[in-house]
């Protein structure tokens, strides 16, 4: 992984997922708003690189060297799919002269020699560069412009960063020895920024210009090295202000910043900062301190504006609703600008194609700055198609449609043996010996989500329009997302059919257990009966549990079927005594849910499922439809886009509805020592690792040895290139890690701090360390209990807090589906007793009619 710091002008890097060591350095959206990727591809990691460059490309500028792959249809691809620039082999350069400047030559350091013979009219890299040894001076006396040069392995990076500048040539760093601000062995990218910048100010600050993913100019501010790197670090907009210090734009305004990226203009005397600016820039009533947005970004305010609340009758918000009408017009405008023939008419008619189309991108949550990234990238195509017209549109005009279109080269796998270093699923290692706590406590960071500002702007309008239109807003959302178009109802009501319960004879009793485990668990947790105390003589105070009476809950689906939540959410509530128990699930593309829940919702007594899954089922058990029970409260997990629909919901009091939970993604916390089964403690790692790329994987090892630690980390590699979800688990790894310390206490000590939704104590006396446990959502005791029974048939609930929620929540169980109703009642005797007491509290709080609701009574004993 390597860093690309070219002057004068800031370029940032990163390598793609699950080619590891993202996690050593800089993370991927610090490295994005830096701006560039430099890879060094070899034959087994091409298809990675592809991968990453068909989801990231837009992001980064991405350099390649090459010169490990032998084919030239390897490099055309790599070329095809967005590379900025590839550096070959001097010997291969004739082969890719027609690309022109984007393909240029590396040379080795130790062959600075051949820089006369490499051709380096289009630039030059030079890697592993020792900037002091013999020979060097040549590239300063070649004046070879861009020159790339990549130091050789220890080199002092800062001097390296001053030596490149002095032959003005880009460095390109080691992400690993770089931070957003400053670390102890690393060099920060703001000090890099700062040494590199000129500054006529008296206090060194540097003007920088602020604008949008459009470049659309709002204002002009200062920076320091400081505000840079906080604003690196916490990916928006801070600054420096001449009077106040850092200044955190929005931080009191709420028109807050995203930072997209950060560069340095040509001369090096202003920074530029690419933002997504929510709400205004300027402290005037306009988007920017140059004036308001004008044209098409003006229009695309507008629509955003219309999509969240139109106006009574507003065309627009018509538009959003009705496909059929926006694709009609979409269609009649284009064929009215094609039969435009003057340019005043060229220009009516585009304008209106351009308002059209640009709902349509709006109403599928597509900006125009994405649209301009995808322009952007397919410039960067190098393989031509005829481009001929397609189908029926050609026939309509006299045009012949050609058999074939040009063929695209396939790029070939390399086989998963001849896989590199790079490939090895591995956790880092942070020894406490030599690690810091705050250099631990950032690397336990969980996995980094959506802003909850920015999931808000999705799910709200999805909320809005479910509480409006009932039924037909959650049909419209399952067609659109779960693609169930054939469905005509939201709802599947209970008594349900056996066809729709048609399980292997083994798939029903793994079931049954499940179900029978998990109620007797849950019933034990029943109150025998109801507290009674007598607080003094005469006063008696009562407290006694009554159900909830209509529960929503809410079974993910997505990657997995998981009629294991339908069972851990519904039978403590048929325990309990719910009244209504509403399953909430996303349906297949034909219409139905999976057997496996269905059966479960039959066990539980649900009286119905709804056939919906997001934010879109959350709001219609929230609030109710005519055809969906509306719910007291909601529990089960979800994504990202359900927690905040969940949270939203429960802050509105015209929902009147509560929640189990936050929640965020998946995590286990495993504690081994010596006599832990290494194959053990990597299964139970991978078991949570296999969730999600989000999830979060974290090995304590108590005072293992080398040897001891690397039995493990070769079972977790081994293991997991086995699973059929291996990509999922490179995703997880990418951010979990292994912490080595030397005693139990300092391993609960660490545990207790992050709070793991799932803790494994895997230890010679497991049971004596559980009472060192404060903080977790459920633990699982000794070599013979892995994760999994949690999750499916011990009887415990493996509905749990995460993301370090388990320091204040409790994992769902019976009292989740209950609430506690207190109740008084006094004799006379009783009154007499407490009375004085609670009319002189109402006269200190000056409650005239609390006290006279007492003295009337008494008065009333006395006569």
């Amino acid at each position: 992984m390597e860093t690309t710091l070219p002057l004068p002008f800031l370029v940032g890097v990163n390598v793609p997922p699950g080619l590891g060591g993202e996690k050593e350095g800089l993370n991927r959206e610090e490295v994005s708003s830096l701006g560039c990727v430099f890879f060094e591809v070899a034959p087994p990691t091409l298809e990675k690189v592809l991968r990453f460059l068909g989801r990231h490309n837009t992001e980064f500028q991405p350099f390649f060297d090459v010169t490990r792959l032998e084919s030239r249809e390897d490099i055309i691809t790599l070329l095809d799919g967005g590379a900025r620039k590839v550096f070959v082999r001097p010997d291969q350069l004739p082969d890719f002269a027609e690309f022109g400047s984007r393909v240029a030559a590396v040379l080795a350091g130790d062959k600075i020699a051949d820089v006369a013979s490499a051709g380096t009219q289009h630039g030059l890299l030079v890697s592993g560069l020792d900037l002091a040894s013999p020979g060097v001076e040549q590239l300063k006396a070649k004046k070879i412009e861009p020159l790339f040069v990549k130091p050789a392995a220890g080199a002092d990076l800062e001097a390296f960063v001053k030596l490149a500048a002095e032959y003005k040539a880009v460095p390109i760093l080691p992400s690993t020895g770089l931070s957003s601000t400053t670390q102890p062995g690393k060099l920060a990218v703001s000090k890099i920024l700062a040494s590199t910048w000129k500054s006529d100010r008296p206090d060194g600050l540097i003007p920088t210009v602020v604008v949008d993913e459009l470049n659309t100019a709002l204002g002009l501010v200062y920076s320091s090295e400081e505000s840079v790197g906080e604003a690196i670090k916490t990916q928006t907009g801070v600054y420096q202000s001449r009077k106040r210090g850092l200044w955190y734009k929005g931080a009191t305004s709420g028109d807050t910043q995203e930072l997209v990226r950060v560069s340095l203009d040509c001369d090096n005397d202003a920074l530029k900062f690419v933002v997504r600016q929510k709400g205004r820039f300027c402290h005037l009533d306009q988007s920017g301190c140059f004036g308001d947005l004008k044209g098409i970004s003006k229009l695309e305010k507008t629509l955003l504006s219309r999509k969240q609340s139109a106006p009574a009758g507003s065309y627009t918000a018509r538009l959003f609703s009705d496909e059929k009408l926006l694709r009609a017009k979409i269609m009649e405008e284009a064929e009215e600008l094609c039969d435009a023939k003057t340019p005043e008419e060229v220009a009516f008619e585009a304008a209106d194609l351009i308002y059209f189309a640009l709902t349509k991108a709006v109403g599928a949550g597509v900006t125009l700055a994405d649209i301009e990234k995808s322009l952007d990238a397919k410039s960067f195509k190098v393989k031509r198609r005829t481009g001929d017209a397609k189908g029926k549109w050609a026939e309509k005009e006299g045009i012949k449609v050609a058999a074939t279109n040009e063929p695209v080269v396939p790029v070939k796998e390399a086989p998963k043996e001849e896989a590199a270093a790079s490939d090895r699923v591995t956790m880092k290692v942070y020894d406490m010996a030599t690690t810091s706590t705050a250099q631990l406590d950032e690397a336990l960071r969980r996995p980094s989500q959506k802003s909850s500002d920015a999931i808000l702007k999705i799910v709200t309008p999805i909320i809005d329009d479910v509480r409006k239109n009932g039924d037909k807003g959650v049909l419209a959302y399952t067609h659109k997302f779960e693609k169930a178009t054939s469905l005509t109802s939201p709802v599947l009501k209970a008594p349900f059919h056996p066809s729709l319960m048609q399980l292997p004879a083994e798939t029903i009793k793994a079931i049954d257990v499940s179900f029978e485990n998990i109620r007797k668990f849950h019933a034990a947790q029943k109150e025998e009966k109801p507290l009674q105390v007598e607080t003094m003589p005469g006063v008696v105070c009562s407290r006694f549990s009554r159900p909830i009476e209509a529960v929503g809950l809410y079974v993910p689906g997505g990657t997995a079927v998981l009629p294991s939540t339908a069972l851990m959410l519904g039978v403590p509530a048929m325990v309990a005594g719910c009244q209504k128990i509403v399953l909430a699930s996303p349906p297949r593309a034909d219409g139905t849910i999976t057997p496996e829940i269905v059966y479960a919702a039959h066990k539980v007594g649900a009286e119905s499922i709804v056939l919906a899954g997001g934010a879109q089922a959350v709001a219609a058990m929230a609030y109710g439809t005519e055809s969906i029970t509306k719910v007291d409260k909601i529990l089960g997990p979800g994504n990202q886009f359900v927690t905040a629909a969940k949270m939203y919901v429960s802050n509105d009091t015209n929902a009147g509805v509560s929640i189990d939970m936050p929640a965020g993604p998946s995590e286990v916390l495993v504690v081994a020592d010596k006599d832990a089964n290494p194959a053990f403690v990597a299964s139970d790692l991978l078991s949570q690792a296999e969730h999600g790329v989000d999830s979060q994987v974290v090995l304590i090892a108590v005072d293992l040895t080398d040897a001891q630690l690397a039995a493990i980390e070769e079972e977790v590699h081994n293991q997991a290139v086995a699973l059929p979800r291996v990509d999922i688990v490179r995703g997880s790894i990418a951010h979990s890690l292994t912490v080595r310390v030397k005693t139990v206490d300092e391993a609960m000590e660490i545990s207790n701090k992050y709070a793991p939704e799932h803790l494994i104590l895997q230890l010679r006396d497991a049971e004596a360390v559980v009472e060192k446990v404060m903080n977790a959502g459920s633990v699982f005791i000794g070599e013979w209990t892995p994760e999994s029974v949690g999750d499916y048939s011990a009887g415990v609930n493996h509905s749990l807090p995460t993301y370090g929620y388990a320091k204040q929540y409790s994992g769902v169980n019976l009292a989740s589906f209950v609430k506690h109703i207190t109740s008084s009642n006094l004799t006379a005797e009783g009154l007499r007793n407490v009375g004085e007491a609670v009319m002189q509290l109402a006269k200190v709080e000056e409650l005239e009619a609390h006290r006279r609701a007492v003295s009337i009574r008494l008065a009333t004993l006395d006569q």
